[in-house]
């Protein structure tokens, strides 16, 4: 007697655990059930990355960096699995590597960004950087996992939190990462991923008043209602690069404040 398969419903990843969408919907995205977020899963995983933010941002840099050089590991470990998900080995090489690559920025972005400023009279005048807190990213649909990586990597490495939505077409590797994620170090609401239409939480991210930033350098035609409805909170807005690595993608999502000490007799 033949036995029928079962298949696996790929579910959203908010506040560390795997929920179903709240309104049950599932699409097909690459022959595989996946869920169809929903308004309410948006901000509900908003919530759960303004939650986690606080804590996550109090860790030292150092520690930060250590947790996210332990995705890489998880994900080598995991090499062959996120191969067959994104267009092959190297590309998951790649994914690694910069995770690997923003780890070891870490601890070295104050003396990157910040800086002891020259002035005149009694005081100690220094600039250091500080997460902007909770940032929305549309991942860019290819490099399905390169891609997001490079867009990931550098929201959460100085601090901030995530809600993610991943991309329509091919979000598995997203979905993979995710359960790399919740068996790793990164606490709970830290990184959100979301999967369904983007058409339907797209403006929903952008214009949520809790989000402090907003990256689109996976949106596509929409991008100017996108910025329109960033505006109404003054998010900060970015469009970096779809795959590549560079510390200024870390400083777009950070603020720049400026300290002023008296200098003690």
């Amino acid at each position: 007697m033949s036995r029928l398969p079962v298949r696996k419903t790929y579910k959203l990843y908010i506040g560390g655990a795997f929920p179903r969408s709240e309104s049950g919907r599932t699409y097909i995205a690459d022959g595989q059930n996946v869920a169809r977020a929903s308004r309410k899963d948006l901000r509900d995983a908003v919530r759960a990355a303004r939650s986690a933010q606080p804590k996550w941002a109090a860790m030292t840099a150092y520690n930060r960096g250590q947790v996210i050089y332990r995705i890489a590991e998880m994900m080598e470990a995991r090499d062959a699995e996120f191969g067959e998900l994104c267009s092959g080995r190297k590309e998951v090489e790649r994914s690694i590597d910069r995770l690997v690559w923003y780890a070891g920025w870490a601890d070295k972005l104050v003396q990157l960004l910040g800086s002891a400023n020259p002035v005149a009279g009694p005081y100690f005048n220094f600039t250091v950087p500080e997460p902007t807190g909770v940032v929305g990213i549309l991942a860019p649909e290819e490099p399905s996992l390169a891609g997001l990586v490079s867009r990931l990597a550098p929201a959460v490495v100085g601090g901030n939190t995530v809600v993610l939505v991943a991309g329509e077409k091919s979000p598995l590797a997203a979905i993979e990462l995710a359960e790399v994620l919740a068996t790793s170090d990164v606490p709970g609401g830290v990184v959100n991923i979301l999967t369904g239409f983007r058409n339907e939480l797209s403006p929903w991210l952008a214009g949520h008043m809790d989000v402090n930033a907003l990256d689109l350098t996976g949106a596509d035609g929409e991008i100017a209602e996108l910025e329109r409805l960033a505006a109404e909170n003054v998010k900060r807005v970015s469009r970096g690069a779809v795959d590549d690595q560079s510390p200024w993608e870390i400083a777009a999502f950070l603020e720049l404040k400026t300290v002023w000490h008296p200098i003690g007799v």
